[in-house]
C-alpha cells in the first residue's frame, strides 16, 4: 500500500511539473501556438538576440579534455542570447583555423554540443542555436568531403546526382552539429570577370532553376517522420551576378522584365521546392540595395511566391544598406533592413547595437521584431532542435568523409569535365611508354579546389599527376615539371618543362586558375579576399574567388609563354584548364590536339580527369556558360542570340552554352508534337548511340514565341535530359512543356500564355540543333 501510494504521488508530481513547464517546451503542441507562448515569455534583448548571427569560429576552445565553449560565446549568450552562428566549424586562412587549431568531425560534433548545451541549459529560457555553415561544394570543415564547385556541378546536367550530392553534404554538415547550409548559389552569371562565377550554376535560368531545386531537395532530404533535419540557403537575392564591370557587389544594371524572367526564376523554382532560408545579396537594383528591398523580400519572397522560412542578410549587408548612401547610418539600415524583411543580421552588430534603440525612437515596432523572431523560431521548433539538440561525435568520426561519400565526388567530378576539342588523340593508351605532365595546375591540391574551401591533408586529394601515375601502366614514364605559377614569374623554368615534353610521346598541359587563399592573403570585414597592390617577392596564384574580379580572362603569369614551348616541341598535345571562370582559350582550341576543362573539380577531381584521358570513363559534360573568344565581346551568353561580327572578328563565343563532346556519337530523329492538354504539349524524338562505344547524351530542348507582345529571346532552354546508351541502343526521350513553360512578362507585367506559334528546337547543344518544329497555342 505505501509503494502504491509513492507511486501515485510521483505520477502527480511528474504530471504537475508537465503541466507547469511553458507551452514552448511541449513537443506536442501545435509550432504555432509554442511560437507564440515563447514570444510572449522573452525580453526585447532576448528578441534581438535571435535576430543576430554572429561570426562563431572563436566560440569554442580546444582543451586536454575536450572542446569547451569559449568566455566570448559564454559572454555574448548571457549578454544576449544568440539565435544563429555562421561559421562556426569554418577553417581557412581568414579564420586562421589549420589542420592543428580547427575541429575534426568528431571534435566539431562535440564543440557544437557543448555550445547546444550551454544554450539550453544556461540561459533563461533555453533556446537552441542554429548553426550555419558554407556548404557550396561540401562542408567547410577540415575532413569533409569536397565536391567540384558549381560551374563543375552545372556541367553534369544531372538533378538526381546533384540531389545526391546534397544528401552527403547534408549528412556530413549535420553530423557534426550545422543545422544550416549556405547553398545552392542561384545567381545567374553572365559576368566571367567577376570573382564569383565559379560559385555558379552558369547562364541560364532553366539550367540554375532546375539544378539548384535538386540541391534543395538533397540538403533538406527529409527523415523518416517526414521532418528535414537540415536546412538550404539560396543565395544571393538578387541580381548578383551581373555586376558592372564585373566587381563583387556592383550594381546591377537590369530591366524589371528581365529580373524576373531570368535572375528571380531560379530562386522562384527553389523556393517552390521547399528552401527554408534566403540570403540577400551586396548589390542595388535599380538603386535599391537588395538588403532593404521590401518589394523583393515581402512582395515577392513571401507574398507572390508564399516563402515561410526566414531570410539572412549577407556578411555586412546591412550595414551596407548605409554604404549605398540610402540610410544616414547603420541605425536607419538596420530599421529598414528589418521593415523590408530581412530577418537575421549575418555579423550580428547592425541588430544587436542598433534595433532596441530603433524601436524607441519608432523606426521600428514591435510587430517588426516579433514577425522576424517567429520566423527563426519556427525553424527551430520544426527541425525538433528544442527535443534533440546533440550528435553523436562518433557517427561523425566514422560517416564523414566515407568512401561511399567520396565515390559520390568522383562522380560528380566525372560527369562535370567537359571535353571541347578532339582531334582524335583521346583517349590515350594506358601502356604508353612516356608522358608529359606539366603545368601549374598538374600538382597542385588547393588550385583544383575553389574557394570556400577547408585545409586538406595532401593524402585526401587526388591531382591530375596522382590519377596519371595511378591509371598508367606500371612500365610507363611519366615525367612531370611544373613549368610556371599561376601568376607569379620570378621562378618560371620553362626549359625544363621542355626538357620534359621532348623525352615523352606524349604531353597533358594542365594550365587555368586558382582560388586558392593564403595565409599571407588579407581580407575584408565580409571574408572577400583582397587584391593588394604591393610588391611580393612571390605573387600567389589566387586569381579567382571572392574579391578577385578580372578585367581581363588572359591566362596570367607565363602561361601562354608556356603553352606556346609546348606546341612547338611538336609532341601530341592535350590541355586541360582547370579554373573558375571561362578563361582564354584560343590558342589551346587552336594547337592542341584535344582540350577539355573540368572547372574546380574537387578532391577526386586528379582521378576523374586521368580517366576520361584514358578512356575509362566517357566524357559527356556540357557547358553551363559560354567560353568567350575575348573580353569586349561581353556580355556572350546564349540567348542573346545572333549578333553582328565584330570588325576584329565573329561575335559568337569560342565554345556555346550546352556544348560538349564525347568519344562516341549520337542521331537524332523522329521529332513528334503532340497537344495533351489546353496549354500541355508533349514534345518526343529519339536519340541512337551511333557510335562504337557506351557513352551519355544530353538532349537539349530550347524554344522560341515567334511572336509575342514583348521581346524575348531568340532561343531558350526550357527542358533536358542526361541519357545513358550503350552501343547501338535506342531511346524514346519525351518533355512535356506546361503552360509555364510557354509563358512569359507581358507589357503590364503579368505573367501570361500568349496564344501563338512557337518553335521547338531540339539538340546536342545551343548552337547545335538537329531538329525543329512548330506548334500554335490557341
Amino acid at each position: 500500500m505505501k509503494k502504491h501510494f509513492i507511486a501515485v504521488c510521483c505520477s502527480l508530481f511528474m504530471a504537475s511539473q508537465l503541466y507547469a513547464q511553458p507551452l514552448y517546451k511541449n513537443p506536442k503542441a501545435p509550432v504555432k501556438d509554442r511560437i507564440s507562448n515563447l514570444i510572449s515569455l522573452m525580453t526585447l534583448n532576448e528578441k534581438i538576440g535571435q535576430l543576430c548571427c554572429p561570426l562563431g569560429w572563436e566560440m569554442y576552445t580546444k582543451t586536454d579534455k575536450g572542446v569547451i565553449p569559449s568566455d566570448l560565446f559564454k559572454n555574448q549568450m548571457q549578454n544576449k542570447p544568440i539565435g544563429s552562428y555562421w561559421a562556426t566549424l569554418r577553417a581557412d586562412p581568414w579564420t586562421r583555423k589549420t589542420l592543428v587549431t580547427g575541429l575534426s568531425p568528431k571534435q566539431a560534433a562535440e564543440a557544437i554540443n557543448a555550445l547546444q548545451k550551454y544554450a539550453l541549459k544556461e540561459t533563461r529560457l533555453g533556446i537552441p542555436i542554429l548553426f550555419a555553415e558554407e556548404c557550396a561544394h561540401g562542408h567547410m570543415g577540415i575532413g569533409t568531403t569536397v565536391f567540384s564547385t558549381s560551374l563543375g556541378q552545372a556541367s553534369t546536367w544531372n538533378p538526381e546526382l546533384i540531389e545526391e550530392m546534397g544528401k552527403v553534404i547534408a549528412m556530413e554538415c549535420r553530423l557534426q552539429g550545422g543545422n544550416i547550409g549556405y547553398g545552392p548559389i542561384l545567381d545567374l552569371a553572365r559576368e566571367p570577370r567577376w570573382s564569383r562565377m565559379e560559385e555558379t550554376f552558369g547562364e541560364d535560368p532553366v539550367l540554375i532553376g532546375v539544378l539548384g531545386s535538386a540541391f534543395v531537395k538533397g540538403l533538406q532530404a527529409k527523415d523518416q517522420n517526414g521532418k528535414a533535419q537540415f536546412y538550404s540557403t539560396l543565395k544571393h537575392f538578387a541580381g548578383y551576378g551581373i555586376p558592372q564591370g564585373g566587381h563583387n557587389g556592383g550594381r546591377a544594371q537590369i530591366g524589371q522584365r528581365e529580373l524576373f524572367s531570368e535572375h528571380l526564376a531560379p530562386f522562384k523554382m527553389a523556393v517552390k521546392a521547399g528552401a527554408e532560408t534566403v540570403m540577400t545579396s551586396y548589390n542595388s537594383i535599380d538603386g535599391v540595395p537588395s538588403t532593404s528591398n521590401s518589394y523583393l523580400l515581402k512582395g515577392i519572397l513571401r507574398n507572390e511566391w508564399g516563402f515561410k522560412g526566414f531570410v539572412y542578410s549577407d556578411l555586412g549587408s546591412i550595414e551596407g544598406v548605409a554604404g549605398h548612401r540610402v540610410a544616414a547610418n547603420v541605425k536607419e539600415a538596420a530599421a529598414k533592413s528589418l521593415q523590408a524583411g530581412t530577418d537575421m543580421d549575418l555579423g550580428g552588430n547592425a541588430y544587436g547595437k542598433n534595433l532596441e534603440k530603433a524601436l524607441q525612437e519608432n523606426l521600428i515596432s514591435m510587430a517588426d521584431i516579433d514577425s522576424a523572431v517567429s520566423h527563426v523560431l519556427r525553424l527551430k521548433f520544426e527541425a525538433g532542435l528544442f527535443e534533440n539538440p546533440y550528435m553523436n561525435p562518433k557517427d561523425a568520426a566514422k560517416i564523414v568523409r566515407c568512401d561511399k561519400h567520396q565515390s559520390v565526388a568522383k562522380e560528380v567530378a566525372r560527369q562535370g569535365i567537359v571535353l571541347l576539342k578532339n582531334n582524335q588523340l583521346l583517349p590515350l593508351d594506358k601502356s604508353i611508354k612516356s608522358i608529359a605532365v606539366i603545368g601549374p595546375n598538374a600538382d597542385n591540391i588547393y588550385n583544383q579546389l575553389g574557394d570556400y574551401t577547408a585545409p586538406q591533408e595532401r593524402s585526401n586529394i587526388k591531382t591530375v599527376l596522382d590519377g596519371i601515375k595511378k591509371i598508367v601502366s606500371p612500365n610507363t614514364q611519366v615525367n612531370y615539371a611544373k613549368g610556371c605559377a599561376i601568376r607569379d614569374t620570378s621562378e618560371s623554368d620553362i626549359a625544363s618543362a621542355v626538357e620534359a615534353a621532348k623525352k615523352s610521346e606524349v604531353v597533358v598541359l594542365v594550365l587555368g586558375g586558382s582560388s586558392a587563399r593564403d595565409f599571407s592573403t588579407e581580407y575584408k570585414e565580409t571574408g572577400a579576399a583582397t587584391v593588394s597592390d604591393k610588391k611580393k617577392e612571390v605573387l600567389s596564384d589566387m586569381e579567382c574567388g571572392e574579391g578577385y574580379d578580372r578585367s581581363s580572362l588572359d591566362l596570367l603569369g607565363d602561361q601562354e609563354k608556356l603553352l606556346q614551348a609546348m606546341i612547338e616541341t611538336g609532341k601530341p598535345l592535350v590541355v586541360v584548364y582547370i579554373e573558375g571562370r571561362p578563361l582564354n582559350m584560343n590558342t589551346a582550341s587552336e594547337k592542341a590536339g584535344a582540350l577539355l576543362t573540368a572547372w574546380y573539380p574537387g578532391q577526386e577531381g586528379g582521378t576523374a580527369i586521368a580517366e576520361v584521358l584514358f578512356g575509362d570513363y566517357n566524357p559527356a559534360g556540357r557547358l553551363p556558360v559560354s567560353i568567350p573568344r575575348s573580353v569586349g565581346q561581353l556580355p556572350v551568353y546564349y540567348s542573346l542570340g545572333e549578333q553582328n561580327s565584330y570588325v576584329e572578328g565573329p561575335s559568337t563565343p569560342l565554345y556555346s552554352f550546352g556544348y560538349g563532346l564525347s568519344y562516341t556519337t549520337f542521331e537524332y530523329s523522329n521529332l513528334k508534337i503532340e497537344q495533351s492538354g489546353k496549354d500541355t504539349f508533349n514534345v518526343s524524338c529519339e536519340v541512337k548511340n551511333s557510335g562504337n562505344r557506351e557513352g551519355d547524351e544530353v538532349v537539349q530542348l530550347y524554344l522560341r514565341d515567334n511572336v509575342a507582345s514583348v521581346s524575348t529571346p531568340e532561343i531558350q532552354l526550357k527542358k533536358f535530359s542526361r541519357i545513358h546508351l550503350e552501343k547501338g541502343e535506342t531511346k524514346k526521350v519525351e518533355f512535356t512543356l506546361n503552360r509555364e513553360d510557354l509563358s512569359l512578362y507581358n507589357q503590364r507585367m503579368e505573367f501570361v500564355a500568349e496564344p501563338g506559334t512557337f518553335t521547338v528546337m531540339v539538340g546536342a547543344a545551343s548552337n547545335k540543333i538537329l531538329l525543329k518544329d512548330k506548334f500554335e497555342l490557341k
